[in-house]
């Protein structure tokens, strides 16, 4: 079985310590979709939610929960991240949305990634609930990684 670095000795719960690990560049990329009517992405294009600018108020929110990682994971290291991208693409059913992270440091920032792609289809969820409750968000995942120990992961 697989050693988890989350875990004592004893099975309890703890923060890993990064303290004696170099600091080297890393970069994160995550994406995800939220799919919605046809009539919830047309108002989005045409920025004729009443809310507001969907996508700006998103992307920052994505940007804002990548910075903020660190106190909404319990066992995440509160980083300094030295650069965050939000993109949205517009797909037949939805929006997919990337977050790339980058910084240099002794520990990832996937989370960071996967956090930003999070909250930023969260926002458009809440930003579009008045027209389109059944919006769904799904698909989150790590698209690639480089950095670290562990070295460069890319998703099949």
């Amino acid at each position: 079985m697989k050693h988890f670095s989350h875990f004592d000795e004893s099975g309890k719960a703890r923060m890993v310590d990064v303290s004696d690990k170099p600091e080297t560049f890393r970069e994160a990329l995550a994406e995800g979709i939220i799919r919605m009517k046809p009539h919830t992405l047309r108002l989005i294009k045409e920025n004729k939610i009443v809310k507001g600018d969907v996508l700006t108020v998103a992307k920052v929110a994505g940007i804002f929960a990548a910075k903020k990682t660190g106190s909404l994971i319990p066992m995440a290291h509160p980083l300094n991240i030295s650069g965050c991208e939000i993109s949205f693409e517009f797909q037949k059913t939805g929006i997919k949305i990337e977050a790339s992270v980058k910084i240099k440091a002794a520990t990832g920032v996937e989370m960071e990634a996967l956090a930003a792609v999070s909250l930023a289809a969260l926002t458009i969820y809440d930003m579009c609930k008045a027209v389109d409750r059944g919006m769904t968000i799904g698909n989150i995942c790590l698209v690639k990684k480089n950095g670290g120990r562990s070295g460069a992961y890319v998703r099949k």
